[in-house]
């Protein structure tokens, strides 16, 4: 029988036999990715708690566990719930949530996990406190401090003073655990001396926060914080206890455009597009991949491997193939065949996606091992 159009392939299929426009992870480089990371984070006896806002995939997530992780972080509480229903029972949310409604769901969640959260307002602690001492569980609360992002954050002046809020409601279940100080910007600084520059600044901030922490009587357990960009900066300042790095694990082309910080990692691309060519031209070719099947927040994607080739912007379902400057039209594909791409921003391009098709073997003659679903895909509340 044919399968429904909707249908994951099956463990075993041929990598030839996916339908296009296909999500697919390079299970070997993942795997590799993985193993590099968590080799550092030991190397530097730092706790790795990757981003899993990243994935969205509970097997994944416990992949990262299983290989020494501490748990994962999530940016909304809707994917803690949706990881947690899956099976992981150590998560952070690296956020600030203020509805009373969403609170009363985090107070829950934290009776059936391990659960943490960020703060960055008194309002916020103060609603936090109501819900939990009404459900009477407990949760780890990080104070966020703006460290560069010019995002969510107290001033690092403001740090010890909501510290003492946190402590000032620990019978009602919360649990003062540090400082989340995260530079998301400086992630793409492309030269590795920008980056060092920007987490040098982020630690000046980081630790002026942490010292009115100290002031106010308080002990600070841990500074987490840190991704893919900047992470052995982070490690380097002896200041950060955690890192939460996510996109390592995939990668995407606008991370590989950033320069390589010396000593760090390499990571490799194991997140992929395959797509087809549907129609040809004198000077172009398009391909079934638009925007429903990548994000193009960080640009469009690329081909992979074909320096010869760019895409322009087809809209939805199309994305248009052109030969590079320097190339005639000869490069272009022809009708029907395979063209693989890689994303230029990996979360919001697996947030399109039902499933994630594991190969093992390769791009060209790899065999399907696995099919995982993502499990938290548009949970954005």
């Amino acid at each position: 029988m044919n399968k429904h159009p909707c249908t994951p392939p099956a463990p075993g299929d041929n990598i030839a036999a996916l339908l296009t426009p296909a999500l697919v992870v390079d299970l070997d480089a993942m795997q590799r990715n993985l193993q590099r990371m968590a080799d550092f984070a030991r190397q530097h006896r730092l706790r790795l708690r990757p981003h899993a806002k990243m994935h969205k995939c509970a097997a994944i997530a416990k992949l990262q566990i299983a290989a020494g992780a501490v748990g994962v972080c999530v940016q909304k509480l809707s994917e803690a719930e949706a990881l947690a229903a899956a099976g992981i029972t150590d998560l952070f949310i690296s956020n600030e949530v203020i509805d009373p409604a969403k609170l009363t769901r985090v107070a829950e969640l934290a009776g059936r996990v391990t659960l943490a959260i960020a703060v960055d307002s008194k309002l916020g602690v103060e609603r936090l406190a109501l819900a939990m001492q009404s459900a009477g569980s407990q949760i780890d609360v990080f104070v966020e401090v703006d460290v560069g992002q010019g995002r969510c954050g107290v001033a690092p002046t403001a740090a010890g003073a909501l510290a003492q809020q946190v402590v000032a409601h620990a019978s009602a279940g919360l649990r003062f655990a540090g400082l989340q100080a995260y530079h998301g910007r400086a992630q793409h600084l492309r030269s590795a001396a920008e980056r060092e520059a920007a987490i040098h600044h982020a630690a000046s901030l980081a630790r002026a926060a942490q010292a009115t922490v100290t002031a106010a009587g308080i002990h600070c357990p841990l500074v987490t914080g840190a991704g893919t960009g900047s992470f052995t900066f982070e490690a380097a300042s002896g200041l950060w206890g955690e890192l939460q790095a996510g996109s390592y694990l995939f990668m995407d082309r606008d991370y590989a455009e950033n320069q390589p910080a010396p000593g760090a990692p390499v990571f490799e691309q194991a997140l992929f597009i395959k797509s087809q060519v549907i129609s040809r031209g004198e000077a172009h070719a398009v391909v079934d991949a638009g925007h429903k099947t990548y994000a193009i927040d960080s640009g469009l994607p690329t081909v992979w491997q074909r320096s010869d080739l760019t895409v322009t912007n087809g809209g939805d379902e199309h994305g248009i193939l052109h030969p590079a400057p320097h190339a005639s039209a000869d490069v272009l594909p022809q009708l029907g065949d395979i063209v693989w791409l890689v994303p230029g921003h990996c979360d919001p391009t697996v947030n399109l996606h039902d499933h994630l098709v594991a190969v093992r073997g390769g791009l060209s003659d790899g065999v399907v091992e696995t099919v995982w679903a993502v499990d938290a895909r548009g949970c954005v509340s």
